[in-house]
């Protein structure tokens, strides 16, 4: 009688807990249906889960396929939605038009496990973003931006990596680290005063890590991370990922503690010494934001989103340029009609090479390295083409849409550099072109390191807000002038 009641009480428990399991999941159904009224269309997302398992199986395939619900489109990571837009108008509105409403950054666990909430690219929108980044701007416009020893430096570096890869002598290799250490070169000249050379050991680990940290969190672990964070404390990847991340920092706080012992503040060399004065003259204020963490974070920020973005568009013009030998011969007569063989490019020399130029902004808009920008969320209720939008609404502009628009675009599908040419063959602007978004926290943080790499000694963050109108110039700077070198020397 006893076993035949305890096979009953089992029975019980486990009819209680289909009977929970299947409430949960029917209001989680009922809770879809009701949330999916109010957003803008999307595809149909799966309880629980959302649209993650279409999105990990292909994610270009499902990024560009948002395009088609309209210029406004929602998708579901796991519980909560997204909204995407489509359309350059209505990035322009909520960036631009309403940028304070949408310059809010969502809380992403994976991110935020690593930094601990310190730095400036993935901060929510606040006094800490606010200081963290005025500094930022001010101190690298200090160290030189606009100045023409930028080019030099620029050139230089590109100097030295096209000699790191005549060594190789015709023999086929793997190019990704001597083309990351020549980018990441010129952010480290700001941060830490000095170049790395492309032989040193420790640097090439460093550069790794970033390499392995990008690559899981890009990972369908990462994205696992941000929907159960309670994994954090088991094994997995991920530890790797924060193991990595430490002994970055531990690198960083090596670099400041020897900084600290030769620090002049009366002539400072570089972005550590200016943020340890910095440090030194807030220490009475009890709310400030300038502490160890926040420098070790920010000179994260700026050197692992300027070092992997611009790299993987360098290595991708690589590609194209295997690709495609007719544009490749075009671009390297064109620089050496006007350059000759033994000058330098610069800059100035944009104008009379209209073609390599274009090649340039094409090799940025079909490489799409950043499909989707960094998320962004919005800081306060407000209406978008007719949909209410509550606070903490996550916002992602879908770049690829805008990018291959067939409507703005010649070409849209199809890498040809005569999508920024005008019939006469000169280079022809397109405001479609762009390839990192913009807006306030684009501003000052994604082109922050974009343009970082593109000076050697101090030029960064500094006008990315004026980068989006004028052409992404910081950027181009450093590409324009390395694939001139590298179509003269090497193609």
């Amino acid at each position: 009688m006893e076993s035949i009641l305890r096979y009953l009480d089992w029975i019980s428990v486990v009819l209680v807990l289909l009977a929970g399991f299947l409430s949960l999941f029917l209001l989680e159904i009922f809770r879809l249906n009701s949330s999916r009224f109010h957003i803008p269309p999307g595809p149909k997302p799966l309880p629980f889960v959302g649209n993650l398992p279409e999105f990990m199986k292909n994610p270009m395939d499902f990024i560009r396929s948002m395009a088609k619900y309209g210029e406004m489109s929602s998708m579901y990571l796991g519980r909560k939605p997204v909204v995407m837009l489509n359309s350059m108008d209505v990035v322009k509105e909520a960036f631009v038009q309403n940028g304070a409403v949408f310059a809010g950054r969502p809380f992403i666990p994976l991110l935020n496990w690593i930094s601990e909430g310190y730095g400036i690219v993935m901060v929510t929108y606040g006094i800490s973003w606010k200081q963290q980044r005025r500094f930022a701007l001010h101190t690298l416009r200090n160290f030189g931006l606009g100045k023409k020893t930028v080019e030099e430096r620029v050139a230089e570096e590109a100097r030295y990596l096209i000699r790191e890869l005549l060594k190789q002598e015709g023999k086929a290799f793997y190019p990704i680290h001597p083309i990351m250490n020549a980018v990441s070169n010129i952010i480290c000249s700001i941060i830490f005063g000095d170049r790395f050379d492309y032989d040193d050991k420790r640097f090439a680990q460093l550069l790794e890590i970033l390499n392995e940290n990008m690559r899981v969190g890009g990972s369908p672990v990462g994205k696992i991370f941000n929907l159960l964070p309670i994994i954090k404390y088991f094994p997995g990847p991920h530890q790797k990922m924060l193991q990595n991340a430490n002994c970055f920092k531990v690198f960083i706080r090596e670099a400041a503690d020897q900084h600290r012992e030769t620090l002049d503040p009366a002539n400072l060399r570089d972005f550590i010494d200016a943020y340890l004065v910095e440090m030194a003259k807030q220490e009475p204020n009890e709310d400030s934001t300038f502490h160890e963490q926040n420098m070790v974070m920010s000179i994260s920020d700026l050197f692992f989103a300027g070092t992997d973005t611009v790299a993987t568009t360098l290595r991708w013009g690589l590609i194209f340029m295997m690709e495609h030998p007719d544009v490749q011969e075009r671009c390297h007569e064109e620089i050496v009609r006007v350059l000759g063989f033994d000058r330098s490019p610069c800059m100035d020399d944009r104008a009379q090479l209209p073609y390599t130029h274009a090649t340039v902004h094409e090799i940025q808009r079909y490489a799409n390295v950043v499909p989707l920008s960094v998320m962004h969320q919005i800081t306060q209720p407000t209406q978008l083409r007719g949909y209410h939008l509550p606070k903490g609404t996550d916002i992602l502009p879908n770049l690829t849409a805008i990018l291959t628009d067939p409507d703005q675009w010649k070409y849209s599908d199809t890498f040809n550099p005569e999508n920024f040419l005008d019939e006469k063959g000169q280079f022809c602007k397109n405001d479609f072109f762009l390839p990192f978004s913009l807006g306030k926290p684009v501003a000052s943080i994604k082109c922050l390191s974009i343009n970082c790499f593109k000076y050697k000694s101090s030029k960064g963050i500094c006008f990315k807000f004026y980068i989006w109108n004028k052409d992404c110039a910081l950027f181009n700077q450093f590409i324009f002038i390395l694939y001139i070198r590298l179509f003269f020397t090497i193609f």
